[in-house]
């Protein structure tokens, strides 16, 4: 088991990872990734029951993660490197071509980790249930988690699954929203508000949490007792409050880092306020 400072100092190593690894490519999608490296980083090197060292496609006896909002893509891939599921060097090759690191994460190259074609929005709580029905009729005790972002639950067909899974008893789904308050297009309040979500997945039969997503020990605390909710007989929903660029001063709430790039300059700056911990691939 990590210690906090441990997981502290590998959240900084994948911020530098997902600073380079976009601005090396100048594509992709760093400033949901820099929100959410601190609870993936927490799920996959203290709570999750993985092992890397056998990765297959049916986790048989082995917690499964689905990465719903896949454009924040490179702070999944850095995880996964760095917990050992493929080589870090490897974190070079993003958005290349033939690369098995695309944009969004893709089965079709047979990545370890990685379990689903993700990146049309709205479609991971869908997979997510559905993993996790296979599982209880398989008898198989091991959890599934799925984040999604707070836009994505715009999404009508998140709604249905959300309905179908408290409606179905699935207690072996724990659901993550990435809540910044941003999306591409503005705030998540002028696009078009979500209101209450505690109230509304409350209102659909889910038990619901609330976690600062930049609070190490609160990521761990507040996930085991997701854990134990599911002795309830119901899914249980997580209400993660981030920072959009969270870890670099000029990204941190500037919805522009959705899916715009540093440049050497400003890449530069960026890896000044993010301590070196593990090696830069």
């Amino acid at each position: 088991m990590k210690s906090i400072s441990e997981l502290q100092d590998i959240a900084s190593q994948v911020r530098r990872d997902i600073i380079r690894m976009t601005s090396q490519a100048q594509s992709g999608h760093p400033g949901g990734s820099l929100g959410c490296t601190d609870f993936l980083t927490a799920l996959y090197f203290s709570v999750m029951n993985v092992n890397p060292d056998h990765f297959t496609m049916n986790a048989e006896n082995e917690d499964v993660f689905f990465l719903s909002n896949g454009h924040i893509s490179p702070v999944l891939y850095s995880v996964l490197a760095r917990r050992g599921y493929f080589p870090t060097s490897e974190l070079g090759t993003f958005r290349k071509l033939d690369s098995r690191l695309q944009g969004h994460p893709s089965t079709a190259h047979n990545l370890p980790g990685v379990r689903m074609a993700s990146g049309s929005l709205g479609q991971g709580l869908s997979n997510a249930v559905g993993a996790a029905l296979t599982k209880k009729l398989n008898g198989d005790n091991a959890l599934v988690y799925c984040l999604c972002g707070d836009g994505e639950l715009q999404e009508g067909q998140n709604w249905e699954a959300i309905m179908f899974a408290a409606a179905k008893n699935v207690n072996n789904l724990i659901a993550v929203v990435d809540f910044n308050g941003l999306q591409i297009d503005g705030t998540t309040k002028e696009v078009c508000d979500l209101g209450d979500l505690n109230a509304k997945f409350e209102a659909f039969g889910w038990q619901v949490l609330n976690m600062d997503g930049h609070n190490m020990d609160n990521i761990i605390s507040i996930l085991n007792e997701a854990k134990q909710k599911l002795a309830n007989h119901k899914p249980v929903f997580i209400v993660m409050k981030t920072e959009m660029g969270h870890g670099v001063d000029f990204m941190t709430n500037d919805c522009k880092y959705h899916g715009s790039v540093t440049n050497a300059e400003q890449t530069e700056k960026a890896l000044s306020q993010l301590k070196e911990t593990l090696g830069d691939y």
